[in-house]
């Protein structure tokens, strides 16, 4: 299979990239620059004897000509810049634009290939849901929310629809995605592992997480999945509260759980940030499980006992 990914140098793509290259499948990412050093996932798994190494196109050269008679079967369009920032103005339009742009070059290469691709997994997020300590949603839920997530994601998915038409399109809704190397989890579980955990506000928030290994095959099962198109929901089927959250990952590292962090405190440290700690939604993955994708880490026990193993 040949595939590129767009945001493959990020914690998701890069994990993403060496799963398919183990595989033996050839992977192209499509970066800004060459970069000097590859990678943040947490699996790193050799290629198999034989493979081609991962190769890289900058966006520039995705404008040439030659691109357009590139073979590409799959396209995993995660680009766009993190949200692990404060979101003063100038940072939350570049946290929309960026989306929007990659989606927008993405498209109109694609559009342009003399053989299109099979699939494109568009990424997304939870957060189009809005934020709830009730509701639980999953991906027959209406996105209703006008909150800055919501409308950066739904503003994402809208491009990805009007971009890649006449492709099969599905749109990975994520969560939180835990790993060791990326991703808000290593921040997460610091105060944890310095002895000061506890909860995050009121607590009762819910976190929609999945484990990193989990998030890769679930795009590895998209992809092969000929049926599944729209949203899908990247997350675990056992959501839990924020409390929850740090209780099982305290338990897990035998550190203690006593020490509250006030949401003021957050919001007076992170600014608009804090909502990523101090809201949440129930998001359950339906559609993967009626398709019958298994998930090695189902429990957060498990998930964070495998990461803890892995440091």
């Amino acid at each position: 299979m040949k595939i590129c990914i767009t945001g493959g140098t990020g914690f998701i793509g890069s994990a993403l990239a060496s799963f398919w290259q183990q595989q033996g499948h050839d992977v192209t990412v499509i970066t800004r620059r060459q970069p000097e050093q590859y990678g943040q996932g947490d699996s790193k798994p050799q290629a198999r004897e034989g493979a081609a190494p991962v190769a890289f196109l900058t966006w520039e050269q995705l404008a040439q000509p030659f691109s357009r008679g590139i073979e590409v079967d799959t396209v995993v369009n995660l680009a766009g810049t993190t949200l692990n920032q404060r979101w003063t103005g100038k940072a939350k339009d570049s946290i929309m634009q960026s989306r929007l742009q990659a989606t927008d070059l993405t498209a109109k290469w694609v559009q342009s290939l003399d053989t299109k691709p099979e699939v494109v997994i568009q990424g997304s997020a939870v957060g189009i849901y809005g934020t709830s300590f009730t509701d639980t949603f999953d991906e027959s839920s209406r996105p209703e929310a006008d909150d800055f997530l919501a409308n950066v994601t739904r503003r994402w998915e809208a491009a990805a629809e009007d971009g890649f038409q006449g492709i099969r399109l599905v749109k990975l809704r994520t969560g939180v995605v835990l790993g060791n190397k990326g991703g808000a989890y290593p921040l997460m579980r610091l105060p944890i592992l310095l002895g000061a955990g506890g909860k995050i506000g009121t607590g009762r928030q819910w976190v929609p997480w999945i484990h990193i290994q989990d998030i890769v095959e679930l795009i590895d099962f998209c992809v092969k999945k000929l049926e599944i198109e729209g949203p899908i929901n990247a997350v675990s089927p056992n959501p839990v509260t924020n409390d929850e959250f740090g209780r099982i990952v305290s338990r897990v590292h035998s550190r203690p759980y006593w020490l509250p962090l006030p949401a003021f405190a957050l919001k007076t440290m992170l600014g608009e940030m804090s909502a990523l700690l101090l809201e949440g939604q129930k998001v359950l993955p339906q559609t993967a499980m009626q398709h019958g994708f298994r998930f090695q880490y189902p429990e957060l026990e498990l998930a964070a006992a495998d990461l803890k193993k892995r440091q």
